[in-house]
C-alpha cells in the first residue's frame, strides 16, 4: 500500500454518504459535459448543414464508444480493480471537450464525441462498483444516489448550452472542460478510498459471490428480459434526448433556446425519478419498479404526439419521472442475478443502454428524414408497452431483504 492510499482510514459500517456524494457529483460534471454535446446539436446542424441522419451518427459515435468498451473494462477491473482508472478515464472527456470546442468540420465532431464516450466507458463500471462498496446493503438507495447525479447534469447541459455557448459559440466548450479537471481531483480522491476498502470488510462484503437461488437458465431469461427492458427505456429516451428540441421547433415554432429549456424540464423529471425509483425498489422490491416504471410511461407516450405545447411539457416532465425510475432497480437487480461481477454486470447495462440510445438516434434520425419529426414520436409512443415482458422476471423480493439484512 502506497503513501497516499495509507492517509485515508477504512470508514466504519453503514452508508458512506460522503463517498456516494462524491461519486454522485463526479457523475454530474460527466453527464454535464456529455450533455453539452446533445444540447450542441442544432448548432452544429446549422454550421455543417447536417441532416438528421448525421445528428444520429454523432450520438452513435459517443454512445457506440462508450458501450463497446464499458463491458470490456468491467470484466478486466472484476478480475484486476483499478481505482486509479476513475481520474485517467476521465481526461478522455477533457480531450473531448478541447476537440469539441475546435471541430471544423463533421468527422471532427464525431472524433470528439468518441472521446468523450472513452471517458464513460472508465467512469461508469468503476463508479458503479465505488457505490456498491458505499451502499452498506442499501444497494437501491446508493444506486440512485450515484446515477442522479448524472440525470442532473445532463438536465444542466442544456442550460449551459442555452445561457452561454449558444450565445458565445462553440469555442466557449472549453470552458466546459474545467468540469473534468475538477472531476479528475474529486475521483483521485474517491480512488484512494476504493482502494483502501477495496480488501477490507466493505469490499469482501458488497462485491463477493452469494447465492442467488436461481439456475443458470433462470439468471440468463432474467438478464435477456432486462436487457429488453433496456432497448425498449433508452430507445425511447433516445429519441427525447436527440430530437426533442428539433420536435418542438418544428412541430409549434419555438426558438431554440425555448426547446432547450424545454428539454431542461423533461431531464429534470429523469432526476426526480432516478433519485425515487432506488429506495422505492428497496422498500417494495425491484421487480415491481421495474414494471410499474416503463409499462406505467405508456399511457403518457401515447398522448404526447396529439397535446398542445403547454401539456407536451407536462407530459414529457412525467414521463421522465416514471421511465427513468427503472434503471437503478434494473442495474442492482442485474447486479444481483451475476453476484461477484459488478463491474462486468455493470459495465454491460451501462454500455448496453447507451448502445441502445446510440442506435436509437441513428434509427430514428434515418425515419426523420424518411418521413417526419412528428412521425417518430407516434412509433416511440408504443416502446413502453414492452415493459409488460417484466412479468417474465423471477421475484427475487426476499433474497434481496435477507442480503441487505446481513450486512
Amino acid at each position: 500500500m502506497n503513501q497516499a492510499t495509507a492517509q485515508v482510514a477504512p470508514t466504519p459500517p453503514g452508508v458512506a454518504y460522503g463517498v456516494l456524494g462524491a461519486i454522485s457529483v463526479s457523475h454530474l460534471l460527466n453527464d454535464m459535459m456529455q450533455s453539452v454535446l446533445l444540447a450542441l446539436y442544432p448548432v452544429f446542424q446549422s454550421h455543417f448543414n447536417l441532416s438528421f441522419a448525421q445528428v444520429g451518427v454523432i450520438t452513435l459515435a459517443f454512445q457506440f464508444s462508450s458501450s463497446l468498451l464499458q463491458p470490456l473494462i468491467g470484466f478486466f477491473t472484476d478480475k484486476r480493480p483499478l481505482p486509479f482508472s476513475l481520474p485517467m478515464g476521465m481526461g478522455f472527456t477533457f480531450a473531448g471537450l478541447i476537440l469539441l470546442s475546435q471541430s471544423w468540420n463533421f468527422p471532427s465532431t464525431v472524433a470528439a464525441a468518441m472521446l468523450i464516450g472513452m471517458g464513460s466507458s472508465v467512469f461508469h463500471p468503476e463508479s458503479s462498483r465505488v457505490a456498491r462498496m458505499a451502499s452498506a446493503g442499501h444497494h437501491g438507495l446508493a444506486q440512485s444516489i450515484f446515477q442522479v447525479g448524472g440525470n442532473i447534469g445532463s438536465s444542466i447541459g442544456p442550460l449551459l448550452a442555452a445561457l452561454i455557448i449558444v450565445p458565445f459559440g462553440q469555442g466557449s466548450v472549453a470552458w466546459v472542460s474545467l468540469a473534468a479537471l475538477l472531476a479528475m481531483l474529486i475521483l483521485y480522491r474517491v480512488g484512494r478510498w476504493y482502494s483502501t476498502n477495496l480488501t477490507g470488510t466493505r469490499g469482501r462484503t458488497s462485491l463477493g459471490k452469494t447465492d442467488t437461488g436461481l439456475t443458470r437458465k433462470q439468471v440468463i431469461g432474467a438478464l435477456s428480459v432486462l436487457m429488453l427492458l433496456v432497448f425498449s427505456k433508452f430507445f425511447y429516451l433516445s429519441g427525447l434526448n436527440s430530437y426533442f428540441t428539433f420536435y418542438l421547433m418544428h412541430h409549434f415554432g419555438v426558438s431554440i433556446q425555448f426547446s432547450q429549456y424545454c428539454l431542461f424540464v423533461f431531464l429534470v423529471g429523469v432526476a426526480i425519478g432516478t433519485i425515487t425509483g432506488g429506495p422505492i425498489g428497496d422498500r417494495i422490491g425491484r421487480k415491481r419498479i421495474i414494471w410499474g416504471s416503463i409499462l406505467g410511461a405508456a399511457p403518457f407516450t401515447l398522448l404526447l404526439p396529439f397535446v398542445s405545447l403547454f401539456w407536451t411539457v407536462v407530459l414529457v416532465f412525467i414521463i421522465g419521472v416514471v421511465i427513468a425510475s427503472a434503471f437503478p432497480a434494473i442495474v442492482v437487480y442485474a447486479q444481483e442475478l451475476v453476484p461477484g461481477k459488478i463491474g462486468t454486470i455493470s459495465g454491460l447495462f451501462f454500455g448496453f443502454a447507451f448502445g441502445m440510445a446510440g442506435i436509437g438516434a441513428a434509427v430514428l434520425g434515418m425515419l426523420a428524414d424518411a418521413t417526419s419529426i412528428e412521425f417518430v414520436y407516434h412509433v416511440c409512443a408504443y416502446l413502453p408497452l414492452i415493459g409488460i415482458a417484466a412479468f417474465w422476471l423471477p421475484n427475487m423480493n426476499r433474497n434481496n431483504k435477507k442480503r441487505a439484512g446481513a450486512v
